[in-house]
């Protein structure tokens, strides 16, 4: 179990980037807020308001658009890319610096909005392909996966696709906040230091297993949300998650069969999945960190270029980001396959058939754990049982992928055009 989006790598105290090198941005030396000694006597400029003017008593500004003499120690600076309009006033202009910021925001918001929104159809299928051990079809391909969105969307509308988003961010936001109440109340570090040892990263791994634990009655809450059929689906609040997640601790107010799993049961396949995730997206991001910053400094050339400067700073983070999520979810997903089927088990769900598109199927399996449940499936259903749904995983990164570069693209020309 474990949010959608993959936590970063601050975890185990990596916080290299392009950034970390070259600051914000190179397009705005320090030197370059005033070209002359004209200037340099009436004109101070703030660091954090770059291009304000504060003129001392009785001075006036200069007139526009008159050139600033060149310093008699050399050849007068360029101005800097993207500076104000007419004229040699060597005052950079807000708009690049505006752009720069607005960067950060915006390619993070299109992140977030591929994981957590444009990808969750693919969740969705991928989850109701993945408990239906009915199914002829696995649809381990994005084509079969396609055509049965398809059917889905004409039978039951828009809203089968997009069913229980509302409680995935529920699930993100109280593992969140149980991390953070758990390392404020007990000496766990939220954060390994560089000079980390093995007992240390075990207490870090510790404070992920408690938060796993505290998160999961709701996990299972959002899982049958995702899954259940909207055709025999009351209209739900978006509250319904935390009321069932309470529900299924205290064993009141949801309606259970006797095949039920308690919750102890659920523990360790549950803990498992979430640190194996973790570590796993860890690793991967801490590699493609790596190679991305020899990469970077392999081009000294490419370094002097404000865009590609710009680019530097926001996007390794997301593109190891994006590797780490795709490798950890390919590499556990026989495992999680398991997982949600023990933790729909006995909870009287009924899902959508994937083998047609219409019609509902029940979910009456008899798992009496994690190994009776790996047993049944490879005996019943072959290794590629464990693998049902995994088109969805295709489409769902394929997207991320997709969205990324266009904002790379975007981006590029935006600052190549302020430039």
């Amino acid at each position: 179990m474990h949010p959608r989006r993959p936590d970063g790598f601050d975890g185990l105290g990596y916080r290299g980037s392009a950034r970390d090198e070259r600051g914000f941005g190179v397009a705005f030396p320090a030197r370059s807020f005033s070209s002359g000694p004209e200037l340099g006597h009436w004109v101070t400029t703030p660091p954090d308001i770059p291009g304000s003017r504060n003129l001392h008593w009785g001075e006036k500004s200069p007139p526009y658009g008159v050139p600033a003499p060149a310093t008699p120690e050399g050849p007068a600076e360029e101005p800097v890319p993207g500076g104000g309009g007419g004229g040699g006033s060597g005052v950079p202009g807000p708009s690049t610096e505006q752009l720069s910021r607005f960067a950060g925001f915006g390619i993070g918001l299109a992140s977030l909005f591929t994981e957590n929104v444009l990808a969750h159809p693919c969740i969705v299928l991928r989850r109701q392909c993945q408990v239906n051990y009915h199914a002829r079809q696995y649809h381990l391909t994005p084509f079969t996966v396609i055509n049965i969105m398809y059917s889905f969307n004409k039978t039951q509308g828009p809203r089968a696709l997009w069913k229980g988003m509302g409680s995935t961010f529920i699930v993100q936001g109280v593992t969140l906040g149980a991390e953070g109440i758990i390392s404020e109340f007990t000496p766990l570090p939220r954060e390994v230091s560089h000079k980390w040892n093995p007992k240390q990263i075990g207490e870090h791994l510790l404070l992920k297993s408690l938060t796993y634990i505290v998160a999961m009655p709701f996990y299972s809450a959002s899982l049958i949300e995702t899954v259940q059929s909207e055709i025999i689906r009351d209209n739900t609040g978006i509250l319904e998650c935390v009321k069932e997640g309470i529900g299924r601790v205290i064993g009141l107010g949801v309606p259970h069969s006797k095949r039920l799993l308690p919750l102890l049961s659920l523990i360790f396949p549950t803990v498992l999945h979430g640190v194996l995730h973790y570590i796993i997206s860890s690793i991967i991001q801490k590699i493609v960190l790596l190679i991305i910053k020899r990469k970077t400094y392999g081009h000294p050339a490419d370094s002097t270029s404000p865009v590609q400067s710009m680019l530097d700073a926001y996007f390794p983070e997301l593109i190891a980001n994006f590797a780490a999520s795709l490798c950890s979810d390919v590499i556990l997903y026989p495992l999680e396959t398991v997982l949600h089927r023990l933790h729909i088990q006995g909870t009287r769900t009924i899902i959508d058939n994937t083998d047609l598109g219409y019609e509902v199927l029940p979910i009456n399996t008899q798992y009496e754990g994690m190994r009776d449940c790996i047993n049944t499936i490879k005996q019943e259903e072959g290794m590629l049982g464990f693998y049902k749904g995994f088109g969805a995983v295709i489409i769902q990164y394929t997207l991320h992928a997709a969205v990324l570069q266009i904002t790379k693209i975007i981006y590029s020309t935006l600052l190549q055009n302020s430039v």
